[in-house]
């Protein structure tokens, strides 16, 4: 006779608390090993659930499990959210009333919480840690290990301090969590938490459901509408920008296209971030445009795609951003577009920086590898693996170069062409100049020169004029050129251009696809992508799922309305999916679709199941939703209002922005002044300076710019840097980079 699992064990918890059968990666293991006291570190990625790896034990051990989270502003979201699961929880931060703090600490005291969610900086202070000193603790989770690491744009310097507790609690066992963390890193939080005997569990990096692809920055306004048209109309997603001022514009620039588009970047007022960041989580359809200050802790599952509109400055950066999209295993897409731009400021602004040479060194090593992984030739789930220290053994079949929309060439000998013109030409051109002389165009400038008697003049008419800046461009990422951005931003040789004149290393060259431009109608002209074609992550298919889907998604919205929590909270779509797949006829039918536990059961079993009934008996869609308030700070339906276009007497009128842009381009093009020495002339910041000689160097602003009409191509402007501080409306570090820019 098979005997049944006893009540306190990790699995009964999973099934009646979770409404899961099994346990995923390494969860079992970690939950029993922490259940036996001792120390873990746990790496797994965005997703997979890390935060079931500390409530499992929390539950089944006596006490309450402290879990330190720099997430105040969703803190109330994560407690809604395991409270819906039948757990005991609380939080503590600077949002509740003296009062409101005093009841929580009173119930963690008398043993009625499971869990106990407090902010790094509320965790340290003399008063909480007396109560601490009174409460039975059963455990230490400390989520967003990575905030420890001073190399990270997430870190946070109260979480250096929390290398006391296990002096001050010596018997209480401590999990460290995080989703993304190279090799340097892990060491970090190791030897910053003081986790030496710590058992590391490292997951599998790969997120499968994720189609990751990169294009060159063209049109960005172009490539984003038609990227949303074609392939994620009505979907959630998140599009992160360098700056401020290009959030704003972009998240304008939607709204007035008819997107439901957010913007958040921390000089917006907390009250407005945390307006929209609510509108985000519960409503569906709604894109955030958002600087880096925006994602940690974000656990909206149905996020179909995450765009980036500029260059991550790192692997880990980019792999924890593009992570928010797809949490619920169903299809989603990373999409990025950057510019030659994007990478000489960034370059830029680590030069100029502040910090010490070692500091340098590991942040050059880590852009390096980010522009490797856009420049590659090879499978990027392989490179983005790879970067993390695993190995996949083949092809992921599920990103822009497996699919062959990126060709690859031999290109040794084009870069050995290229390189030579920038040295036989002096090593002061950019790329439009150098191209014309590889073209043999007949330019008074060229023979004012005398380079039209170079060797090379002429001999590169293989190429097209985009497919030679496109090269250029390639040099520099591969570090086989950098720009002389101090000058007038001619390409110079760097130390590896010797590989290919000496014969010691091949290139390989991308040739990019094909841009997509507006038709003067508005019309995009580039045929869509055909996201369709990937199969790698399997949907269900069901006679009835279309029609009883919407009804449940109805049902489940005006339900979440009610309760005032996200939608997701009440039930993820995969278990909406799944009650299409089975239609369960009773509440034991029910019990075993993955996501029911035994609380939800209770609550909403009965609803879920006469939803199904009507639809059997009428086989149509009987639910309708209920009417919504036409507030659009009230509105679940995702819908609001346009945002107000930006003052123009805040920001300077048109022919202001004209006349500066030419102001700066006359002092670029006499080259008497530095990049600094023209930002303070001009009145912008030093990385504006960099944006326009980027342009410069590849040509890429037309006649029609210096002539005070904006080329069709050239939508976007240079901005000043910003900085933010916060992440999901904390004061936190994070560095918003710098300038945004045009078309490259």
């Amino acid at each position: 006779m098979e005997t049944s699992e006893p009540q306190s064990s990790p699995h009964h918890v999973l099934r009646s608390y979770f409404g899961y059968d099994t346990f995923r990666n390494n969860q079992e293991d970690i939950i029993r090993h922490l259940l036996t006291g001792k120390d873990a570190f746990v790496l797994m990625p965005t997703g997979s659930g890390k935060s079931l790896c500390y409530q499992i034990p929390a539950i089944i051990l006596p006490g309450v499990c402290i879990v330190v989270s720099p997430l105040i502003a969703l803190m109330q979201d994560q407690v809604d959210t395991v409270r819906e699961l039948g757990i005991k929880a609380g939080f503590l931060n600077s949002t509740l009333s003296q009062s409101e703090s005093y009841r929580i600490e009173q119930k963690a005291i008398a043993g009625e919480l499971d869990l106990l969610y407090v902010a790094p900086e509320r965790m340290m202070t003399e008063s909480f840690m007396g109560l601490l000193k009174r409460l039975k603790i059963s455990l230490f989770a400390v989520d967003e290990a990575h905030c420890v690491s001073q190399w990270g744009h997430d870190f946070r310097p109260e979480y250096l301090k929390l290398d006391i507790l296990p002096e001050e609690f010596p018997h209480v066992p401590r999990v460290a969590l995080t989703a993304t963390a190279d090799e340097t890193t892990r060491k970090e939080i190791i030897e910053k938490l003081r986790l030496k005997d710590a058992i590391q569990f490292v997951s599998s990096f790969d997120r499968p459901n994720i189609h990751y692809r990169v294009d060159v920055k063209q049109n960005e306004k172009v490539q984003l509408v038609n990227f949303l048209q074609d392939e994620h109309l009505g979907d959630s997603g998140i599009i992160y920008c360098m700056t401020r001022k290009k959030v704003n514009s972009i998240a304008s620039f939607l709204s007035e296209k008819g997107y439901t588009a957010l913007p958040y970047h921390a000089g917006l007022s907390q009250e407005v971030r945390v307006q929209n960041q609510r509108r985000f989580l519960q409503n569906e359809g709604v894109i955030m445009v958002a600087t880096i200050a925006f994602g940690m802790g974000i656990d909206k599952p149905d996020v179909r795609f995450v765009a980036h509109l500029n260059l991550p400055k790192t692997l880990e950066g980019y792999y924890q951003e593009t992570g928010r999209a797809g949490r619920d295993g169903e299809k989603a897409d990373a999409w990025m577009i950057y510019s030659l731009a994007d990478t000489i400021i960034l370059r830029q602004m680590l030069e100029s920086s502040d910090g010490n040479e070692q500091f340098k060194w590991i942040q050059r090593r880590k852009m390096e590898a980010m522009l490797g992984y856009c420049e590659t030739t090879k499978c990027r789930r392989q490179v983005l693996l790879g970067y993390f220290g695993e190995t996949l053994s083949v092809k992921c079949g599920n990103c822009d170069v497996c699919e062959g929309r990126v060709e690859t060439i031999d290109g040794t000998l084009i870069a050995r062409k290229a390189l030579e013109c920038v040295r036989g030409t002096g090593q002061m051109f950019g790329a439009a100049y150098l191209t014309d002389v590889l073209l043999g165009k007949q330019l008074s400038r060229i023979r004012r020169f005398g380079h039209d008697r170079l060797p090379l003049y002429g001999t590169g008419r293989e190429l097209t004029e985009t497919e030679w800046k496109s090269a250029f461009r390639q040099l520099v990422a591969a570090g086989l050129l950098t720009v002389d951005i101090d000058s007038k931003g001619g390409f110079k040789l760097t130390s590896k251009s010797s590989l290919i004149f000496e014969n010691e290393q091949g290139f390989q060259l991308r040739k990019d696809p094909a841009p997509a431009y507006l038709t003067r109608k508005g019309k995009p002209t580039m045929k869509p992508y055909n996201s369709d074609a990937r199969d790698r992550v399997e949907s269900i298919s069901h006679p009835f799922q279309d029609g009883i889907y919407d009804a449940l998604r109805s049902w489940r919205r005006d339900t979440a309305a009610v309760k005032k929590v996200p939608a997701y909270v009440v039930f993820h779509d995969s278990t909406l999916k799944a009650f299409c797949e089975y239609l369960p006829g009773s509440l034991e039918e029910m019990r075993g679709i993955p996501g029911v536990g035994e609380k939800k059961l209770e609550m909403y079993g009965e609803q879920i199941l006469e939803i199904i009934r009507q639809f059997k008996g009428n086989n149509v869609n009987i639910h309708q939703p209920v009417e919504q308030s036409p507030d659009p700070g009230n509105d679940l339906t995702g819908r609001m209002e346009p945002l107000q276009k930006i003052d123009h007497h805040q920001h300077g009128t048109k022919d202001e922005k004209e006349i500066k842009k030419e102001e700066i381009l006359k002092l670029i093009s006499q080259g008497d002044l530095s990049s600094k020495q023209i930002a303070e002339r001009t009145g912008v910041s030093t990385p504006t300076v960099w944006a326009y000689k980027a342009h410069v160097t590849m040509g890429t602003y037309s006649k029609d710019v210096e002539k005070n009409h904006v080329s069709e191509k050239v939508i976007d402007e240079p901005s000043d840097p910003e900085h933010d501080r916060g992440t999901s409306v904390d004061n936190r570090e994070a560095e918003d980079a710098a300038a945004s820019t045009v078309r490259l």
